[in-house]
């Protein structure tokens, strides 16, 4: 993959690429990512938080207000999801004209065991009045986006924050929460975009009007003009992605491989339903077969593997695979542009060169 002649990365372009990072596609081997390897994005700055002064608030239209220190909930029952995350502009630097921000490739992804409490937990606890709506979950990171000072505020209609199955976190892959990923507590929830799953999260509050926040009224919204008013991103589409195969050309990271059976293999998932079938293509999409799936995770929000045996013959390939979810949403062969760079999830294309 190659971003078009004349698309040059820009300085801020570059800032950003260099403090938030990828997951190397050569991780799809394992089931569950190494919390070094999982994909990262991060808004504005990492807070350096006092565990020992750290406090969850839950409050606005509720019965009963909480104020829940990082001991009060590790003191309550756990649960551990394990689930895949994708943000919501993975793929936007391969769109043409590109949308300028952070530029992600097909690589912004990870799947990692998260552990804390139940959501709805804290919700019913604290008695959501009838006249809520909304819950907004804020984080510690402040900045300015959008000509808008703020901190990082996103929300769930409140009948998805009590029926998501979404956790707030403390653990990561058996570990305390690192700094970047949202230590002490961040927000899960399986099956949308990253931009959902808010870290360094401080207060909880249930409003009784639709939230008008930065990040959900003007940010992470599919339109194609600033003029228009767009839909909200939310679920991640069908994704398949391949562990790329044979070894790495240093500079250009073009795949070199040998003449033989080769058995080319990845991982799928869709935040909709669970995926049914990923086929794969070894010349460019003219031609497809069916890939075997694999299930080596529990749960329904975490990806699936696949692999597909090929005999591969001297020359220049392109390898596709793609997958459709139980809804019947496919991969499509080209992807949509919009403003923001969110949603593309065409089918990814891997140039080998057989030696």
């Amino acid at each position: 993959m190659a971003l078009a002649e004349g698309t040059e990365i820009t300085l801020d372009e570059l800032r950003l690429a260099a403090r938030n990072h990828a997951m190397p596609l050569e991780a799809l081997r394992w089931p569950v990512t190494p919390v070094g390897l999982h994909y990262l994005l991060i808004h504005y700055d990492v807070p350096l938080v006092d565990p020992e002064r750290w406090a969850l608030e839950v409050g606005g239209a509720v019965e009963r207000p909480l104020v829940l220190a990082l001991d009060d909930l590790r003191a309550r029952d756990t649960v551990e999801l394990t689930a895949t995350m994708e943000c919501a502009g993975n793929g936007r630097a391969l769109l043409e004209p590109r949308p300028i921000s952070q530029p992600w490739l097909t690589e912004a992804v990870g799947t990692a065991r998260w552990r804390g409490v139940r959501l709805a937990e804290l919700l019913e606890e604290a008695g959501p009045r009838e006249t809520g709506v909304d819950v907004v979950f804020a984080g510690l990171d402040r900045g300015v986006e959008g000509d808008v000072e703020q901190r990082y505020e996103r929300s769930l209609p409140l009948a998805e924050a009590l029926e998501s199955g979404a956790v707030l976190a403390y653990e990561m892959n058996g570990a305390p929460l690192p700094p970047q990923h949202g230590f002490p507590l961040r927000l899960v929830v399986p099956g949308w975009y990253g931009m959902t799953n808010v870290k360094w999260v401080s207060a909880i509050t249930v409003v009784t009007e639709p939230f008008a926040g930065y990040q959900v009224a003007s940010g992470y919204r599919f339109r194609q003009s600033e003029d228009e008013e767009g839909r909200p991103v939310t679920r991640m589409r069908p994704r398949s992605l391949m562990v790329p195969p044979g070894i790495p050309e240093f500079e250009t990271r073009a795949r070199i491989l040998d003449v033989g059976r080769v058995l080319l293999q990845g991982r799928a998932w869709s935040g909709r339903a669970p995926i049914e079938r990923v086929e794969v293509s070894t010349d460019g999409g003219s031609s497809w077969g069916d890939a075997e799936l694999t299930r080596d995770l529990e749960g329904p929000w975490a990806w699936c593997g696949w692999s597909f045996p090929w005999d591969a013959v001297t020359g220049d390939h392109v390898l596709c695979a793609r997958a459709t979810d139980a809804t019947g949403d496919t991969q499509p062969l080209e992807p949509e542009w919009n403003l923001g760079g969110y949603e593309n999830n065409a089918v990814q294309r891997v140039r080998v060169l057989v030696r």
